[in-house]
């Protein structure tokens, strides 16, 4: 395998998928998100480009899984490192949320290309996917670091949120299935096995993000590289709000008799975590800007400010949506500056590194 930065492209030399780890998938979930949160703005974000950034997305998600696909038949080695490597492992929780990522920008976007029908196809398709990847990545990866990896004292990190997060993406997307299911049964289990989604991610938060937090607070900053992984912890509190919200909406036609209970619950629960969430992200951005100080450069953890700021930008606007708070709706349109600004430098530098062979080797 030749390594030379600038080898592959000038000789012909093809990418090699030997490091091609699970962790790639975060740029098809920062992708995805972009035109999700932006169909969620009040103002109007222009149409052509919201298509052309969930076809990305999509394009994305498909050369990514055929990569995975080769890497799993001709690296096994490596793919098994992986599972056994407590800082990679938990990153499998990332080709639930891709599937889920992509399934919800078809619905929110795609519709207007593929039509009602095949846009609901699909996004049936990847969202049954990703929810029994995300599920079983919740379970698993969680196993594997008690009874296989040796976790050293003092290396959590945000990171280990990634596969419990999984099954909150699903509880943010599942309800939308809800106006096209059959009247009863369907939907009402629709609308429980959200909440139950939403209960299985959240516990398992509240059991990692103080490991976390007590993590930095005795052993200071994160490395350079990981620093941009402190933006992880806002993906459970956007999903959750962006999931209470959506599954709010969708109480009506699932089940009418708790519909006001779940607007109530929605609010109620989404108010107070935007607020954390905001602190939190001061908090890390504080932290990341002493980063860059000390010399941070690019890395594939740099996607960490993507998607989980997404969330955050769909749990304001579904906020906004049910409160009518144009506060709410301002704060949405901020963040998605943001979101976009972090997706445009993440994706130029990605594709910048993958040309030059410095993330991908040549072979």
């Amino acid at each position: 395998m030749i390594a030379p930065a600038t080898a592959g492209p000038l000789t012909g030399h093809r990418l090699s998928v030997r490091n091609l780890g699970p962790n790639w998938y975060a740029a098809v979930m920062g992708t995805a998100i972009v035109a999700t949160a932006g169909a969620a703005q009040r103002f109007q974000v222009p149409g052509l480009l919201l298509h052309a950034v969930w076809a990305l997305s999509l394009l994305m998600l498909a050369t990514i899984l055929a990569g995975r696909a080769v890497h799993w038949t001709r690296h096994r080695d490596q793919a098994r490192l992986h599972l056994l490597d407590p800082g990679v492992a938990p990153f499998y929780g990332c080709l639930s949320m891709a599937l889920l990522a992509v399934g919800a920008a078809t619905s929110a976007v795609g519709v207007d290309l593929l039509g009602e029908h095949a846009a609901v196809v699909l996004d049936a398709v990847l969202w049954i996917a990703g929810t029994v990847i995300g599920v079983v990545a919740a379970a698993a990866v969680p196993y594997l670091m008690v009874a296989r990896h040796r976790i050293e004292t003092g290396s959590a990190s945000p990171v280990w949120l990634l596969p419990v997060v999984a099954p909150m993406v699903s509880a943010a997307t599942g309800p939308a299935f809800v106006p096209h299911l059959p009247e009863g049964q369907w939907r009402l289990a629709m609308i429980m096995g959200c909440y139950a989604f939403f209960g299985i991610s959240l516990f398992a938060t509240l059991i990692i993000l103080p490991v976390v937090f007590s993590r930095l607070l005795h052993g200071g900053p994160l490395p350079l590289t990981l620093t941009p992984t402190l933006f992880l912890v806002l993906g459970p509190l956007g999903q959750s709000t962006t999931a209470l919200n959506n599954i709010a909406a969708a109480a009506p036609l699932g089940s009418p008799e708790y519909a006001g209970a779940a607007q109530a619950f929605a609010f109620l629960y989404g108010a107070p975590v935007m607020g954390f969430a905001l602190l939190w992200f001061a908090f890390a951005a504080a932290l990341v800007v002493g980063a860059v100080r000390d010399g941070m450069t690019f890395a594939m953890t740099w996607w960490g400010f993507t998607f989980p700021v997404g969330t955050c930008v769909t749990g304001a606007a579904g906020l906004a949506r049910h409160t009518g708070l144009d506060a709410l709706f301002w704060l949405s349109a901020a963040l998605y500056a943001f979101l976009v600004a972090a997706w445009l430098i993440a994706l130029v530098r990605t594709v910048r590194g993958v040309a030059s062979g410095a993330l991908l080797p040549y072979s």
